[in-house]
């Protein structure tokens, strides 16, 4: 979905005028595949911090060979993705955006050598997933730099696709009286499932 939507959709008057395979490119499959690759980095992180032993140990080994993985991707997404989309590739590359969009990739180089710190040093538990989890967040802020202000590449902004200001008011009032019972239950759940899980002593 990533890939098709980077790729662009043919819109005509208002209206989808593509066809039901137009997703289907090498460039969307590769966004599909470094993404399964990416949720099993994830996966294996949170291995990292939960478990111990010899699933543990096991899971810092897959971590590794994933984040290599992962970077695999990122780099040839970042490679492909302005030579394929000349409107992508004059976002990054021209000047002076080049030098205020530097810090994301440099963000996600910093964080990437923290992940393979912590999948290398038993004595960090946490730092792999959560590393793991800050090179998702850096890669969806360069998605949304490279869509912006589009939300249907090449056609629809975000303003245009936006709900009448009646239906965001109703939206607004409901995700202020949900959310903070969503994040105090979030937050009761990891409290209450913290720590590592050892085969000597079950689960809390």
């Amino acid at each position: 979905m990533l890939g098709g939507l980077l790729g662009g959709t043919r819109v005509e008057q208002g209206h989808f005028a593509g066809g039901p395979f137009d997703w289907l490119t090498p460039f969307t499959l590769l966004c599909g595949l470094g993404l399964v690759v990416g949720y099993a980095l994830l996966g294996a992180t949170w291995l990292v911090m939960k478990m111990s032993g010899n699933l543990e140990r096991r899971a810092r080994r897959s971590g590794r060979v994933l984040l290599v993985g992962v970077l695999g991707f990122i780099v040839l997404v970042s490679v492909w993705t302005p030579l394929e989309f000349e409107r992508i590739g004059a976002r990054w590359f021209s000047w002076p955006n080049i030098l205020y969009l530097s810090p994301v990739p440099l963000a996600t180089a910093f964080i990437a050598v923290v992940c393979w710190r912590g999948l290398m040093r038993t004595r960090f538990m946490f730092s792999p997933f959560y590393s793991a989890g800050g090179l998702f967040v850096l890669a969806y802020i360069g998605l949304v730099i490279s869509m912006m202000p589009y939300l249907v590449p090449p056609s629809i902004t975000v303003w245009n696709a936006a709900a009448a200001p009646s239906s965001q008011r109703f939206v607004l009032i409901g995700i202020a009286v949900l959310l903070p019972f969503i994040l105090g239950y979030t937050v009761f759940v990891y409290y209450t499932f913290r720590g590592k899980v050892r085969a000597d002593e079950g689960y809390h």
